[in-house]
């Protein structure tokens, strides 16, 4: 089995989101889950951007701009949401912010369940992997 990229990194960002889970607990909007974030992180010294603009280039000719949720130590893409469900449409959001970042690894976590769900995305040149 390969290593898991950024792999101490990502643990002290899910162990934040535990933290956070296990203070607030599921039914909150997700800017709420962002500060509690941004909080935790700062407790544990971790460099982070939040609210990150990356542009989307059509052909050359800027279309949109993505925002991310929060960016780790300009290496981790996180995507927070507050949902009974994560379903594909999150998974390809998550994706898009490592497309247009050019980031390896992404944490899509969701706080709207009992227990904190999250998944690791990497993006590697020929595809993008889950796990």
């Amino acid at each position: 089995m390969a290593s898991l990229i950024y792999k101490e990194l990502a643990y002290k960002v899910v162990g934040c989101a535990m933290e956070v889970h296990k203070v607030l607990g599921p039914g909150f909007l997700e800017a709420a889950y962002e500060n509690a974030m941004k909080i935790e992180l700062k407790i544990l010294g971790l460099k982070y951007s939040a609210q990150v603009p990356y542009p989307i280039i059509y052909k050359g000719v800027h279309i949109k701009d993505y925002v991310c949720d929060l960016v780790v130590d300009d290496k981790i893409v996180i995507e927070l949401k507050s949902m009974t469900k994560l379903g594909d449409v999150e998974r390809a959001q998550i994706i898009n912010y490592l497309k247009v970042t050019n980031l390896k690894l992404g944490l899509l976590i969701n706080f709207g369940q009992k227990s904190l769900e999250y998944e690791r995305f990497i993006l590697t040149r020929d595809s993008k992997t889950h796990n």
